[in-house]
């Protein structure tokens, strides 16, 4: 612990995580609490949260615990005036909410199409139209929106939705760090890769390896020139030095979190 985000208040929402594990919000969370920052936690699931929530007191730090579904329209204007009553301020927030659904244009039906653009693009929306207005007048603070490498390239998997919005992520960054950067509010984008997160268990082996998490995880693995899968703590490593004043000179960017998968040709 060094104290980089000392003084600081943070909101990292999906800080649960579906299973045992690092998941990226839960890495986030506690390592901004290592760290120094003050950090509200927010996801749907009160199970989840509770757990790290405990893992945040066991670094030392003191979480407030917020449940709310990130999709409502009026859940962030409510996380954030939260956090503003409570701390006096928000400096930093994490927009981490996200999952994907198997299916291309032609499978895909309108109705999946919309969920997936609701939880994976519309929620980081929300986020930042709350935190935005708040940061300004504080004088300033940093917004981390977590990509994936599906914005970037194809990864192995149709799933047009999923990919369409994290690519939407990107660009939303980088727009809304220009237009707000006299305000001292700066926007950066995480773009993790195939990483071993409880996720892959929990959830995309049934979409693609009929629930055969090995095989998913050897295939993902094969994609990698480092030759290893990373997981939600080099997400939370990426997130920490973008939320930190050591990256002030940093906005409307991204830090690809992937061991080289997207610099690939192939």
């Amino acid at each position: 612990m060094t104290g980089r985000l000392a003084g600081k208040v943070a909101i990292v929402t999906g800080a649960g995580s579906v299973g045992p594990g690092w998941g990226n919000g839960r890495a986030t969370a506690v390592f901004f609490a290592r760290e120094g920052a003050r950090v509200v936690l927010v996801d749907r699931d009160a199970a989840a949260l509770d757990v790290t929530a405990e893992q945040v007191r066991e670094v030392g730090g003191t979480p407030t615990v917020l449940l709310a579904d990130v999709t409502d329209p009026a859940a962030a204007e409510r996380f954030v005036a939260a956090c503003v009553e409570e701390y006096g301020k928000l400096d930093i927030l994490v927009n981490n909410v996200g999952g994907s659904r198997a299916g291309g244009v032609a499978e895909l039906s309108l109705d999946d199409w919309n969920a997936q653009v609701e939880i994976n693009l519309t929620s980081v929306f929300l986020g930042c139209k709350a935190a935005v207005p708040v940061m300004r007048a504080g004088g300033g603070g940093s917004i981390v929106n977590i990509s994936s490498a599906s914005g970037l390239r194809y990864t192995g998997a149709a799933q047009v939705a999923y990919a369409s919005a994290k690519a939407a992520i990107i660009q939303l960054s980088r727009v809304t760090a220009v237009q707000y950067a006299p305000d001292g509010v700066r926007v950066n984008t995480v773009v993790p890769g195939q990483l071993h997160t409880p996720m892959v268990a929990a959830r995309l082996a049934g979409q693609r390896a009929g629930g055969d998490v090995e095989l998913l995880l050897r295939q993902r693995q094969a994609r990698i020139p480092l030759g290893f899968m990373g997981d939600g703590r080099d997400t939370a490593h990426a997130a920490l030095f973008l939320a930190s004043d050591e990256s002030r000179f940093i906005t409307g960017t991204e830090i690809v979190v992937d061991g080289g998968m997207t610099a690939r040709c192939d």
